[in-house]
């Protein structure tokens, strides 16, 4: 028998248990008084004390308790009724001792003052509950009129300011002031059959004409039908503020929305991935990579979702997420090895055609397998849950492989797209990044039409960042509203597009996100790894994890082959340690060329003069290569002024101005220096340009 039931039992045996620090009520109250004068009135009598004492105990307590009542700021006839208990409580002791206390009419008269004194007690508190209440009344009235003139002032300086800036008459139906402090909101309703997006286009002028500090906007959005609109008003710029990734790794699912950042507001900002795909937008310094680090933190909380992250650029966006957990690092409380933060990554070309052929077959094999329960469920959409997980696919810079012309970047992408395409009711989607937000990233329809999720974070870029392809239809977002780095908007179907802010979140955290959530991951379903194969089986067998674990840099340099060794000719003519000696390389190419010439008709020399073509060796090597050319004369020039103008670089049509020549030559001299390394060409579709490589 446990302690708490012993102690259970223990009080039924011995009846209820009386609380001696409780205050009395009304009728105790009232008990507790008669009792005792009774009990007062006997003791005197049998021992023949004065009665006088006993009205001069009754007096002190009325005194007593009229000047506790006056600190306390009790009613006037509360302190009247205590005042009054008191004194005939004395005078009927008094009575008694004289007359004695245990006479009938001592009793009921005795009885009768209790039944006074209880009915009293109760009215009185009654009085004192319904007094203090009527104090809080209208303490809270005094706050309403104060607040509710605040917000008549912000309503009245807004009406005009429209009016003025927008010329629209609106009507303020509310005002909110947001529980953050950090602004407030206001639900407006256009006269005259105004949409709110009229007002959206001059959300700057508004912002200004309001005085709002920098980083602050007006932003106006739809209200509760079409002819209402709601403005959020910053007043504090939080994007400002370093804010760092919440300590919180309680479960999340991918049913009930991810928190990818927060708003000026405050709120928090959710991603819903269930049905829709994500596009991430971000140039070299805006933070993409920390956002992305967010995105896998928030789906490594989920208890629904596997997450497969392809990462070409040496998988660096998985590997804080897996490596520590390889190398045996991490270890659980108790004592387990931790599992990686990501299910599966990916960071060569053939990894990746694994993973998404895995992906594809899981996809495929689910619309079959998965009829009977979605029927039982009466869905078309698979339920996802921890024993069937969603699986998300995240592939940093894959807005480039999909625009990509690479024969071997078409195959992936062909395989992304129809994944997007045919996997959304199985449980498959995707969160693609990007560095620009160009036409070449969004033109493909499938991206368009499935990543309803977008974020542009912005960093101060403003080259690449055309918000109104992002937020098609929303008005009055300039890129110089969120310089910050981790900055930008971010738009989803809940929540149009808007300024928001990523967290901060550093390795230390990854670490402890990883270790936090290991045993929540879930195991991909047995019908799903039968599909997924030996690929998924064996994602993590040594051979194929080896550039994961081996990371240490080669300090050494290339190894050169020794002079003479191995296969293929030998091209003496590159080496200078043996020209000039006797018998050697000289002589032996002199003769060589000799025969060469006595075989095949060879190439003319190009110091010499002009002659008929004829076919034969190129020995070009053997020639003074001081004689050769890099390239046209203008060309140092060109790369001078490709350098000058930073990350940014310069297009082809920018340089033949520069340089005074065509477009052709300057396309074909650029692309030879890009070949030989002295410059390179970034593909942004009708904006590709060409960067100096000390800023590419």
């Amino acid at each position: 028998m446990s302690a708490t039931t012993a102690a259970k039992k223990k009080q039924a045996d011995s009846g209820p248990v009386l609380d001696w620090t409780a205050g009395h009520g009304p009728v105790t109250g009232a008990l507790s008084a008669t009792t005792g004068a009774l009990a007062i009135a006997t003791t005197g009598a049998a021992l023949s004390m004065p009665p006088a004492w006993a009205l001069a105990v009754g007096g002190a307590g009325a005194l007593g308790h009229t000047v506790a009542g006056l600190k306390v700021r009790n009613a006037g006839r509360t302190l009247a009724f205590k005042a009054a208990s008191w004194l005939v409580g004395a005078g009927w002791t008094t009575w008694a001792i004289t007359t004695g206390p245990l006479s009938w009419a001592a009793l009921g008269s005795l009885a009768t003052i209790g039944v006074g004194m209880g009915a009293g007690a109760r009215s009185v508190a009654l009085y004192e509950e319904a007094r203090e209440e009527e104090a809080l009344a209208a303490e809270r009235r005094q706050v309403a009129r104060e607040v509710t003139a605040e917000r008549r002032a912000i309503a009245a300086a807004w009406v005009e300011r429209i009016q003025r800036i927008c010329s629209v008459t609106v009507k303020v139906l509310a005002v909110e002031m947001w529980e953050s402090g950090n602004g407030y909101s206001l639900d407006l309703e256009p006269q005259g059959g105004t949409t709110y997006d009229r007002l959206a286009q001059h959300g700057p002028a508004l912002s200004a004409d309001a005085k709002l500090p920098h980083g602050c906007t007006a932003a106006v959005g739809p209200g509760a039908h079409q002819g209402r609109a709601i403005v959020d008003v910053t007043t504090r710029n939080v994007l400002a503020e370093p804010r760092s990734y919440p300590e919180d790794y309680s479960p999340l699912s991918v049913l009930t929305g991810m928190p990818w950042g927060f708003r000026t507001n405050g709120d928090d900002v959710l991603a819903y991935l269930r049905e829709q795909c994500a596009l991430v937008v971000g140039p070299t310094g805006s933070g993409k990579t920390n956002m992305l680090h967010t995105i896998l933190a928030g789906l490594a909380r989920a208890e629904d979702v596997l997450t497969w992250v392809i990462d070409l650029n040496a998988g660096s966006a998985g590997l804080p997420w897996v490596r520590p957990s390889l190398g045996g690092e991490l270890k659980q409380a108790d004592g387990n090895p931790v599992r990686p933060g990501v299910d599966w990554l990916a960071g060569t070309y053939e990894e990746a055609l694994k993973l998404l052929d895995a992906a594809i077959a899981v996809g495929l094999h689910r619309k079959r397998a998965y009829q009977e329960l979605m029927a039982k469920h009466d869905t078309d959409l698979l339920p996802v849950s921890a024993k069937i997980p969603q699986i998300m696919l995240v592939i940093d810079e894959g807005a480039e492989i999909l625009v990509s012309t690479d024969r071997r970047m078409k195959e992936l992408a062909k395989r992304i797209l129809e994944f997007i395409r045919m996997h959304r009711s199985m449980g498959g989607r995707t969160i693609i990044t990007a560095l620009g937000a160009t036409g070449s990233v969004l033109g493909n329809l499938i991206i368009r039409r499935e990543a309803k999720v977008r974020v542009v974070l912005t960093g101060g870029e403003t080259e690449g960042m055309d918000l109104s392809k992002m937020f098609p239809g929303r008005r009055g977002l300039r890129v110089d509203q969120a310089p910050f780095k981790g900055a930008g908007f971010m738009g989803t179907p809940e929540s149009p597009g808007a300024l928001f802010k990523a967290w901060r979140i550093k390795p230390s955290q990854i670490r402890d996100i990883t270790i936090a959530t290991s045993d929540r991951h879930p195991r991909l379903d047995t019908v799903s790894a039968n599909a997924a194969g030996a690929d998924y089986a064996r994602r993590w067998d040594a051979e194929r994890t080896a550039w994961m674990r081996d990371l240490t840099p080669d300090t050494t340099g290339t190894e050169q082959p020794a002079p003479g060794a191995g296969g293929g000719l030998n091209l003496s003519a590159h080496r200078t340690d043996q020209a000039g000696k006797p018998g050697g390389d000289d002589d032996l190419m002199r003769r060589f060329r000799e025969e060469i010439d006595a075989q095949f008709a060879t190439a003319p020399d190009p110091d010499a003069p002009p002659a008929a073509p004829a076919n034969g060796l190129n020995l070009s090597a053997l020639r003074d290569s001081a004689g050769r050319e890099d390239g046209p004369d203008w060309l140092p020039d060109a790369i001078a002024a490709i350098k000058e103008a930073g990350r940014a670089g310069m297009k082809p049509s920018a340089v033949a101005e520069k340089v005074g020549r065509s477009r052709q030559a300057v396309r074909k001299a650029l692309k030879d220096a890009a070949e030989r390394g002295e410059l390179v060409y970034q593909d942004n579709g009708p904006h590709s340009v060409y960067v100096h490589p000390d800023h590419a």
